[in-house]
């Protein structure tokens, strides 16, 4: 009889739980700024956990702090048993702190460590934690064994059994180092521990959120961990779990009434738990952060993050290997979400600073940090990136094209083609798909300051023939408030990735008239796309016909308005986007560029249209007069407040992208006249008066000179002289912040009268927001006596304090559009001509966003968030002619 019994087939496997990264994404506020890769220094909080904070920060303002914790007791209860379910503690083992420090620090306190008592270390020890066993070395008389590793990298085992065999106070061990993947075999060296009756401190720092810790299975006694970092909480928060024996074995160096009775003259008790090592003052509202972002974590499931980390970390790892130059500094035993890394020949700052002027946020770790690694290893600083739940597939491999990328431009053009450069990566860069046309450069999205969807190119019609220029193209439009062109703001040059030579700052093997693009227009728009796609890996030149730091355009100046206030719902995903643009600018400028003053724009009661928008409210002119003291409107004028509203330091922006820009690369050729344009196979040609260019795409931001460049937009845009004073005040703090911010007000039969406060040296500037037309082939005369009166007359009636003399003159120009819309994207029926321009005198505050849009566009991406702006919104079409866009 056969004892084979037919077995049926298994139901299929449900398939493996995997992270919804897209909701994870957009439940993070940071990651629409940049590719955030520092979770191992600080990762980013979600919404939830901000807002944890800050509305009990708001009921502490409302009740009080102790009213406010009284209040809200039972949630602060459940951040306890939170941590203890993520360590399978139980929660009177679990003191909360405000720093994995603070945790070691009073856990060895009260270990009462004394002469001779052998203390045995991991080589992965974390600085804080080695300086203090240094310290007890020296003036308690420790004696420190710092344990080797073995040629994975970790721990020893051998070593640390042998070591063992004589008496010790304690092993203490990091689960994951601050400078590198490594992993410790905790489990292991825990058990060795408890066999020889010693103690296990384990600093979970750089894991607990990351990957599983069970305090039972680990054998731990102490484990100290920070809020910050993988857990995702806010700053200034930690954990410290000490187990129940050695508790009852130990006491608090310096015990506090958060931990303890005192209960009589000369007497005191320690509580029972954990909490006997915690003080009474602490954060309230960071600790229910702390609490929420424990909760997302155990929702999640720590398994589940640890795969989607690891897995990033491995294909992070798997990317750089690929890139010649880089060299990877992980051990072998690496498998964490950190990735650590070097650049040839290259000071590892040098390496983060020029990522995060792209919009990768890494940091790095010098051996001072981990001596008894890095310093072990002959590693005198590292690069290094880590993971988490936000990150993609896409921002791993965006971060190798950048770093390709990069290295193609420092070794040259002729070591590697833009193909290459661009599917180095994985196989194909962000983005794209097997099969798809792909743009000429590579680098996918390095540096958005907001997520974007990315696709493959539209296929790309070409112009049918060419267009003749009468005169190049210079500065685009900018926003409502042109100024001088005087000042004295610098931004220091960052350095460049490769040799340029000094003529005309051309990239490393660049032939001179070939590119990837040519952008056409040097103001606002022109130079943040020239940085844009250059910091992505594009080869630039960069055309404007006039000298830097000429008047005839619209960028020119010292000083321009920003602001959330605005007409329609429909611009409210743009300025948001600005706003965060503005940001990544500061970071790599390392500038401040922008400055919140607040802003009212103030108009008849009963006027139609109004300014409108998230965080505004409208106010009447009593309570304008209580937020603007310097601004006078009389009964009849109401306002909207928009308290996000502030002043752009125009001409230090400037000089921050033109420096960026020579950093990445860029050929700028200031004074070189574009005559015309044309097809040129799959590109195109432009000629100027220095000789002809080709590239594979233009991008035109030639404001006044839209039109000449682009017949198609000579009916339906119009250029028109605009002028603005600075004044004096012999009460200047009235025109000054906080007493004056921007503002506007609708003045009935005369126009819009705006304003930007007393900033940077300058007076009060102020200026109508329309005026005559006027030829831009001819340079601009000077403010007439005419102009002058009438806005002095307009100061007088609504700027009372502005007293003083006339401090200076400007003249500039809109080009304005129909609707006072924008013309941003690609020409229609010419997909390799792109345009950003006729900015209808608001356009300066969206700058560096249009510019990242233009490199989108350039890439072959869509932005369907900007069709409203589109140029067949206007009405151009493919067939440009007379009366098109009409």
């Amino acid at each position: 009889m056969s004892t084979d019994t037919a077995v049926p087939n298994p139901p299929p496997m449900p398939p493996s739980p995997t992270l919804d990264v897209a909701a994870l994404r957009a439940a993070t506020p940071g990651m629409r700024h940049a590719h955030h890769m520092n979770a191992a220094g600080a990762a980013l909080p979600s919404a939830a956990t901000l807002a944890a904070v800050t509305d009990h920060l708001h009921l502490e303002s409302l009740l009080g702090g102790y009213e406010a914790a009284e209040a809200l007791a039972d949630r602060m209860e459940r951040v306890y048993h939170s941590a203890a379910r993520l360590i399978g503690a139980e929660p009177q083992d679990i003191a909360l702190v405000d720093s994995a420090s603070t945790a070691w620090q009073r856990a060895l306190g009260a270990l009462r460590l004394k002469a001779g008592d052998r203390v045995l270390a991991s080589p992965s020890t974390y600085v804080s934690s080695a300086l203090h066993l240094l310290e007890m070395r020296d003036s308690h008389g420790i004696v420190l064994e710092v344990l080797p590793a073995d040629a994975s990298g970790q721990v020893d085992l051998g070593a640390l059994e042998t070591a063992l065999r004589e008496p010790a106070a304690l092993v203490t061990i990091a689960h994951v180092p601050t400078s590198s993947g490594l992993v410790e075999p905790v489990a292991a060296v825990g058990a060795l521990a408890a066999r020889a009756g010693v103690p296990l401190l384990l600093d979970a720092t750089q894991s607990l959120g990351q990957l599983p810790v069970d305090v039972q299975e680990m054998r731990c006694g102490i484990v100290v961990a920070t809020g910050r970092k993988f857990l995702r909480g806010p700053r200034g928060t930690g954990l410290l779990y000490v187990d129940p024996d050695l508790r009852a074995r130990t006491r608090p160096a310096a015990p506090d009434v958060r931990g303890a009775q005192w209960s009589s003259a000369y007497q005191y008790e320690v509580v029972p738990g954990a909490r006997r090592y915690e003080t009474w003052e602490s954060s309230h509202a960071l600790r229910l952060g702390l609490g929420t972002a424990l909760d997302e974590a155990l929702d999640l499931g720590v398994p589940l993050i640890r795969d989607h980390v690891t897995e990033l970390a491995e294909r992070l790892r798997a990317g750089l290997s690929g890139v010649p130059g880089v060299r990877r500094t992980d051990p072998t035993a690496a498998a964490s979400g950190i990735v650590t890394f070097l650049r040839e020949d290259e000071d590892p700052r040098q390496t983060v600073r020029d990522l995060r002027a792209t919009g990768f946020r890494l940091t790095t770790v010098p051996a001072s940090h981990g001596q008894w690694d890095l310093g072990r290893r002959g590693l005198e600083r590292v690069a290094r990136a880590s993971l988490h739940v936000y990150n993609s597939a896409d921002d791993v491999d965006a971060l190798v094209a950048a770093l390709t990328a990069r290295e193609r431009r420092r070794r040259g053009a002729g070591e590697a083609t833009s193909e290459t450069v661009s599917r180095t990566a994985s196989g194909l860069p962000s983005g794209a798909t097997p099969g798809s046309p792909t743009p000429t450069f590579a680098s996918p999205d390095p540096g958005s300051p907001t997520p974007r969807s990315a696709g493959p190119e539209p296929g790309s019609a070409t112009p049918t023939s060419a267009d003749p220029v009468p005169g190049s193209a210079t500065p685009t439009s900018t926003g409502p408030e042109p100024a001088s062109a005087t000042g004295t703001a610098t931004v220091p040059e960052p350095a460049s990735p490769g040799p340029r030579t000094a003529a005309s700052s051309r990239p490393t093997g660049s032939a001179g008239d070939r590119a990837d693009v040519i952008v056409v227009g040097a103001g606002i728009h022109g130079s943040s796309a020239a940085w844009q796609l250059a910091a992505r890996g594009a080869s630039v030149i960069h055309l404007d016909r006039f000298p830097m730091g000429h008047t005839e355009g619209s960028s020119h100046g010292r000083t321009r308005m920003i602001r959330r206030a605005y007409p329609a719902e429909i611009w409210d995903g743009l300025v948001d986007t600005a706003y965060n643009a503005w940001q990544e600018l500061e970071l790599a400028s390392g500038q401040r560029l922008v400055t919140t003053t607040g802003g009212l724009y103030a108009r008849a009661a009963g006027a139609p249209g109004t300014l409108r928008g998230p965080g505004c409210e409208n106010v009447d002119h009593a309570r304008a007069a209580e937020l603007f003291p310097g601004l006078r409107l009389c009964e009849g004028f109401s306002a909207v407040h928009d308290p996000a509203a502030g002043v752009i330091d125009a001409q230090a922006s400037l000089t921050a992208l033109a420096a960026l820009g020579r950093a990445h690369g860029v050929d700028r050729r200031d004074g070189c006249a574009v005559l015309r344009r044309r097809r040129d196979g799959e590109g195109v040609r432009v000629d100027t008066d220095q000789g002809a260019l080709r590239a594979d795409r233009l991008v035109v931001c030639a404001g006044p000179w839209t039109g000449e460049l682009l017949p198609a937009f000579a009916q339906p845009l119009s250029v028109v002289r605009i002028v603005n004073l600075h004044l004096g005040s012999s009460r200047r703090h009235l025109l000054e912040p906080p007493l004056l911010g921007a503002f506007s007000v609708d003045v009935p039969d005369v126009g819009l009268l705006y304003g930007i406060p007393a900033f940077g040296g300058a007076g009060v500037k102020i200026g109508l927001d329309h005026g005559p037309p006027e030829d831009p082939s001819v340079p601009a005369g000077p403010v007439t006596e005419a102009e002058r009166d009438r806005l002095l007359g307009l100061a007088s009636r609504f700027l009372p304090a502005a007293d003083g003399p006339v401090e200076e003159t400007i003249t500039c120009r809109y080009t304005m559009a129909p609707k006072n819309r924008f013309a941003v994207g690609r020409l229609p029926g010419e997909d390799r001509v792109l345009m950003a321009a006729a900015c209808s005198g608001h356009g300066f505050k969206f700058g560096p966003a249009l510019g990242a849009a233009l490199a989108d566009l350039a890439e072959g991406k869509e932005r369907p968030d900007l069709d409203f702006l589109s140029p067949a919104a206007m009405g151009i079409t493919d067939r440009p002619g007379p009366g098109a866009g009409a």
